[in-house]
């Protein structure tokens, strides 16, 4: 059963890559931000710290996850209550197949987006680019190279439709 199981993640993940190809690889259809270097003094605070964004208790977005070889992939519509995501909805083949598979758990908040940035700028990362938005600060779109010299362990997040509350 497990053997089955890795297969069909790996099977996900795959579909992931293949549409990411599709769609000019790494997200090319949004403009490549500018790298942020990744060696920064620890006492440097994200973009959203600095524009004094906090996450709300509850509130909805919209997770396009692409690059790497990872099982979140795909596009998500994703609720937040109490600080936790509550409900998720696939909202393409990728995303509803990993749904399907009960992956859901893999879908972050924000907020836990945040962190995975924070985690990989503190661990050393390659490159680690957070844009927020200008009116309130809320992330609008991640990107993690752990190491530049390794293929597919990125990490690529587009956040939109936003809403809090």
């Amino acid at each position: 059963m497990r053997v089955l199981l890795s297969g069909i993640v790996l099977m996900v993940a795959s579909a992931g890559c293949a549409q990411t190809a599709a769609t000019g690889g790494g997200g090319a259809s949004v403009p490549e931000p500018a790298a942020v270097p990744a060696a920064q003094p620890a006492s440097a605070a994200p973009p959203a710290a600095k524009r004094g964004w906090t996450e709300s208790p509850a509130y909805k977005f919209t997770l396009t996850s692409t690059c790497g070889e990872r099982a979140l992939i795909g596009r998500f519509r994703v609720t937040v209550a109490s600080g936790a995501v509550t409900r998720t909805e696939g909202l393409d083949d990728a995303a509803r197949k990993a749904l399907m598979l009960r992956l859901s758990k893999l879908v972050p908040t924000l907020g836990q987006l945040l962190d995975e940035a924070a985690t990989a700028r503190r661990d050393g990362a390659d490159e680690v680019v957070v844009h927020v938005d200008p009116r309130d600060g809320h992330p609008t779109s991640i990107r993690i190279d752990p190491s530049r010299d390794a293929i597919d362990d990125e990490s690529c997040y587009d956040i939109s439709d936003y809403s809090a509350g």
